[in-house]
């Protein structure tokens, strides 16, 4: 409910919160000026709830932005970028003459926040996504057991987000108490009045239902927000302030008028807006040294985890594999944690949940909020794993693109990949899934085949930097690897080779059981080919999985439980051609169109990637 600040504040501390407010304000005017574009409105209506928050409310040594015993804060409401560089740089980060390289090219502070910046955790801009990745950090902090605070600075145009909600409902369930929420309501959205304008009750209310203890305050009346920083800290439940503010505020041109955001001043409107800030300090030098910080690598000097035990031949579903391997990197691994979206049962994160109860996160059907809440675990140097179906990771695309971005060090799971899941049909089959992760960037996309492979996928991923992607298979399929095998990355596996390989198929997953069944199909026919286990699907080592296609003649077939767009076919097709390899004959097989409920057998065959379609296609291309 809304509260009235009691009057305890010493004179002299809100003044010198006040003047922080004014400073934030003329910084981030100068800088989006200077810049000639940026969001100097949207800085304007949260600068109290800034000051309050880094010079009165946060433990945060300027000297060491990044150390684990910091309070972390959170700029959802990325846009806002220049007010919490302000920030940073007043409280000692770097030098405020910094503030005027805002947007240019050689500088890290960029239009919107980046962890190249010390004292930022997380990416963002990309709005809704702030909350999750406080609640990650939240969460982190708390199985460190450090008792620190995180603070997620929201507008309230991005509430409209559903994201938002995912992460209050799950921090009220956690209650995770150490997680603070402002709630910057300046009633603006870029193109016209938000959803529910001023109406600060709207967004308690919502906050309320989902179990947050919540205040409506002023955001510009700088006890009120004193008082409720105050009382967030004290907290029995995650704490959210929702405060009334004016977007443009202290700028009468511009103060609560539509058509000015994303807009900085001309230097004239400039010159306008700090002849209503009084004693102006001047303009400093222009600060040319770099002060970016390195993105942190994932701990990778753990031990090896068991080796996997199966005997040759042994029929196993790699998602179970996957689960059996993620426990046994959490023995040898204390950083590792495991996050599921209520499929435990079916991606075996459950094998992790029984061994590391502590380390293991539910964060229900909401994907969205689970893949930016590992953003927050990777921050705080967790190894996370969030899995479900391959295909609900779709619904986060966007999380994952901003991990991207933020250089995490997360790692996904998907399961129950392609037609071969069966009869649950095209809403639960993942054919998309491998286009959408070969495109982040420095990603690696790995599709083990049995469950030696899948065992040992789960550690190269755990020491590799940035996304790692594990598709795993819902059928059990034939152990093919010794359980000493190693798998190198970038990489594959020559399964079946001969002097006599008039072609190769290329598959991965259930394909390359299928491309074996086509081999001894095609052997009693009297031809020979090359099958290769493309395991590593990002990176390719295009030179040398040429040279074996070249050793069979040149001609290739891949074939692929996904659709043609962006999967196995793209990316060898490419990666052969970037070397310089020329084919004398290709094949690409893949699921031509939306499928439909069947057997596995059956859907293999009916959508062109079964033994009989592959025996079909090599004996095209001879």
């Amino acid at each position: 409910m809304a509260q009235t600040a009691p009057a305890v504040f010493a004179p002299d501390l809100v003044a010198k919160i006040a003047e922080k407010a004014r400073l934030l304000k003329i910084h981030s005017m100068r800088m989006t000026t200077a810049a000639g574009s940026g969001h100097p409105t949207s800085c304007l209506s949260c600068a109290e709830l800034m000051a309050g928050t880094f010079f009165h409310a946060m433990h945060f040594d300027a000297a060491h932005p990044d150390a684990a015993e910091n309070d972390r804060f959170v700029m959802s409401k990325g846009h806002a970028a220049p007010i919490l560089y302000a920030a940073l740089a007043e409280a000692g980060v770097f030098p405020v003459g910094r503030l005027l390289t805002l947007r240019q090219f050689g500088s890290e502070l960029e239009g919107h926040p980046t962890p190249r910046i010390p004292g930022v955790d997380a990416a963002t801009g990309s709005l809704g996504q702030g909350l999750s990745v406080g609640l990650g950090l939240a969460l982190g902090a708390r199985l460190e057991k450090r008792p620190i605070h995180v603070y997620v600075m929201m507008g309230d145009g991005e509430m409209a987000e559903g994201n938002v909600w995912e992460a209050a409902a799950l921090a009220a369930h956690d209650n995770v108490n150490n997680l603070i929420a402002i709630a910057d309501v300046n009633s603006l959205g870029q193109s016209q009045r938000t959803m529910y304008s001023h109406d600060a009750e709207v967004y308690e209310r919502k906050f309320q239902s989902q179990g947050w203890q919540t205040e409506v305050i002023d955001g510009h009346d700088v006890p009120s927000v004193l008082a409720a920083l105050d009382r967030a800290k004290k907290a029995t439940a995650p704490y959210a302030i929702i405060a009334r503010t004016v977007k443009g505020h202290g700028v009468s041109f511009a103060a609560d008028k539509e058509g000015w955001h994303g807009k900085a001043f001309s230097a004239q409107e400039l010159e306008r807006a700090l002849a209503e800030f009084g004693n102006v300090p001047p303009a400093p030098p222009v600060d040319t040294r770099s002060y970016a910080r390195p993105i942190p690598e994932p701990k990778t000097d753990f031990p090896a985890p068991a080796a996997p035990d199966y005997k040759l031949g042994q029929m196993a579903a790699t998602r179970e594999s996957f689960g059996v391997g993620l426990a046994k990197l959490g023995a040898v691994l204390p950083q590792a944690v495991a996050l599921d979206g209520d499929v435990q049962n079916s991606t075996f994160t459950e094998t992790f949940r029984k061994a590391f109860p502590d380390r293991f996160f539910q964060g229900f059907i909401a994907e969205q909020n689970m893949i930016a809440a590992a953003v927050g675990f990777s921050a705080r140097a967790f190894t996370p794993f969030a899995a479900t179906f391959a295909c609900f990771l779709g619904r986060a695309f966007d999380q994952t693109r901003m991990a991207g971005i933020s250089r995490s060090h997360i790692k996904l799971a998907g399961s129950h990949c392609g037609v071969s899941i069966g009869e649950d049909g095209p809403s639960q089959m993942a054919l998309e899934d491998l286009a959408a992760m070969r495109a982040v960037p420095g990603s690696t996309v790995l599709y083990p085949c049995d469950g030696v492979s899948a065992e040992r996928m789960v550690e190269i991923v755990a020491r590799q930097s940035g996304i790692g992607y594990i598709r795993t298979t819902r059928p059990k399929t034939p152990v093919i690897y010794p359980n000493d095998e190693a798998f190198p990355v970038p990489g594959f596996k020559v399964v079946r080779r001969s002097d006599k390989d008039v072609a190769a198929i290329v598959g991965a997953g259930i394909t390359l059981h299928e491309a074996l069944k086509a081999a001894d199909e095609l052997q009693k026919q009297g031809v020979a080919v090359r099958v290769i286990d493309l395991y590593c699907v990002k990176p390719i080592d295009g030179a040398a999985l040429g040279a074996e296609v070249k050793a069979a003649k040149g001609k290739l077939a891949v074939v692929e439980d996904h659709y043609p767009e962006g999967g196995l076919g793209e990316a060898v097709f490419t990666a052969l051609s970037t070397s310089g390899v020329a084919l004398a004959g290709a094949k690409h097989l893949a699921v031509p169109r939306v499928p439909h409920s069947g057997k596995e057998a059956e859907l293999l065959d009916a959508f062109g990637i079964s033994v009989q379609k592959i025996v079909e296609a090599v004996r095209a291309l001879l």
